[in-house]
């Protein structure tokens, strides 16, 4: 109401100011004959062009005005008590942590009696969908904040000032609503490392948020939180203690926090008796919070199109080979030769897999999804943190399995390794300049420093060219084997563990 009462009094004053000009030059210049109808209506069309442009050109000149934390800040703040921690599963060792910021703010007197501060700034770092956003708005709901949402990127402008005062507006709406929590996702983009030859806008903007966080007192009840997935990116005066205190890792949850993640999201949903959740959590190794709770309604969207009450193990199992793999494509337009290349290009890496035991293999297929021609659904044997240089260059091994087999059975081959070797060169990568293992010594190496990479390549070289050979060996002396999982793939188009089984199973010559 308030802005469409300005545009009007904005458009009046436009049309007036030409009239007096008009009565003006009319008084100067009597020959000039007096206005009439179609004057009128002519500076009425000349008023609103004016004022078309001026208010353009009043929106590039004046950002701040448009798009800012005081004018929409209403529609940041959500209600309270929404989300709690019953609605938060998988991470338990977090949420004893945050119990001790929550009992700071709803008992704050025992905790000024002993002189003891409640944390400034809290920051989440893990990889995507492993459930921060979730966290810090549980937080808001338990302890009965005000939760005020708000992403790095939107502080980031090319105006200078406009990021800062889009930051003093968002801490004073938290001050107004406290008690609150600001949580800022994504907070690398706006706390990224500062840059000493030039004074940005970021920078500025990164300068306004240090300024902020140091201005607030404990006592005002409120609380920042930031989430990011490039901590190495933040600048050190954002990470240290007095802003952000406590820096937490949420990383993907291990198989008890996967079986409790599944519960939460199939509480509400009919399960048939073949499902197992246990079952389930663990041929999800490596999945996050958003990956299971992606899973279980894709397997409730197929229970309802099947016209089933109950939600089945089928739905569970093609729901998982969706999220891992893409979409099943109904009527796929694959020649007969990349069938044959993509059957023998999986029996590789399955065959590899099994004989290294590097995970348990739970289906082959060459139906194509997404954009892959065929897949090996495979999971690790247990939630190990560690590995070993052996285990790292079996899995290098059976990443390269699918190309050694193509080479050994056509003499050629094709561009259906990308993905296999994009893994493949990350993990040697990993071992020479992350875990020291390689000849260039207990090392780790930063590829952003190093001013020559050219030993690090050769040992990456040594590391893949060793493993496709390691490959090729072990793919030559179970050839048989590799023509017989192959084989059965055109035949059927998946095979299954048990399947797998019963081809080693099978009395045949392992050398040719």
């Amino acid at each position: 109401m308030k802005k469409s009462l300005n545009n009007i009094i904005l458009f009046l004053s436009i049309f007036i100011n030409l009239l007096l000009i008009y009565l003006l030059v009319t008084e100067l210049h009597p020959s000039i004959s007096n206005f009439n109808v179609p004057f009128l209506i002519a500076l009425f069309f000349g008023s609103f062009t004016i004022y078309i442009l001026f208010k353009s050109k009043f929106t590039e000149l004046m950002p701040v005005r448009y798009n800012s934390f005081s004018d929409t800040g209403e529609e940041l703040l959500k209600k309270k008590g929404n989300i709690t921690f019953k609605d938060v599963a998988g991470l338990d060792e977090v949420i004893e942590e945050l119990k001790v910021i929550i009992d700071f703010m709803t008992n704050t007197e025992k905790y000024n009696k002993m002189g003891a501060k409640i944390p400034k700034g809290i920051l989440f770092y893990g990889p995507p969908g492993t459930g921060k956003t979730l966290l810090a708005s549980a937080l808001a709901g338990e302890t009965n904040s005000t939760f005020i949402s708000a992403s790095g990127s939107e502080f980031v402008e090319k105006y200078v000032g406009v990021g800062a005062s889009r930051i003093r507006a968002l801490f004073a709406k938290a001050k107004k609503y406290a008690p609150s929590i600001i949580f800022i996702d994504e907070i690398d983009a706006v706390g990224t490392k500062r840059n000493t030859d030039n004074n940005s806008e970021k920078d500025q903007t990164l300068n306004q948020l240090l300024v902020e966080m140091d201005g607030f007192n404990s006592n005002e009840g409120i609380i920042v939180i930031g989430a990011t997935n490039r901590i190495d990116m933040l600048d050190e005066a954002l990470l240290r203690p007095g802003r952000f205190d406590r820096t937490i890792h949420i990383g993907p949850p291990n198989l008890k926090g996967r079986l409790e993640i599944l519960k939460v999201h199939t509480r509400n949903k009919p399960l048939d008796e073949s499902v197992s959740l246990m079952d389930l959590a663990r041929k999800t190794h490596g999945m996050t919070g958003a990956h299971l709770a992606t899973m279980c309604n894709e397997a409730a969207i197929l229970a309802v199109m099947r016209n089933k009450s109950k939600i089945g193990k089928e739905e569970f199992e093609e729901a998982l080979e969706r999220v891992i793999a893409g979409l099943k494509k109904k009527n796929p337009s694959v020649l007969e030769k990349e069938r044959t290349i993509a059957a023998y290009h999986e029996a590789g890496h399955a065959l590899i897999g099994k004989i290294l035991n590097v995970n348990i293999i739970e289906k082959i297929s060459i139906v194509p999804r997404g954009e892959a021609l065929g897949y090996v659904l495979n999971f690790p044997k247990d939630d190990s943190f560690l590995l070993t240089k052996t285990e790292l260059k079996n899995k290098i091994t059976m990443l390269l399995g699918g190309r050694a087999s193509e080479e050994i059975i056509f003499n050629e081959i094709s561009t259906g390794a990308e993905n296999d070797l994009k893994e493949a060169t990350k993990i040697a990568y990993q071992m020479v300049c992350n875990y020291g293992m390689s000849e260039l010594g207990n090392r780790v190496f930063d590829l952003h420093f190093v001013k020559s990479t050219e030993l690090i390549d050769q040992e990456v070289d040594k590391i893949i060219n060793s493993c496709y050979s390691f490959a090729k060996k072990l793919l030559l002396e179970h050839k048989t084997k590799v023509i017989a999982i192959a084989e059965k793939l055109l035949e059927k188009e998946t095979i299954t563990k048990e399947e797998l089984e019963e081809i080693f199973e099978e009395k045949t010559s392992l050398c040719v």
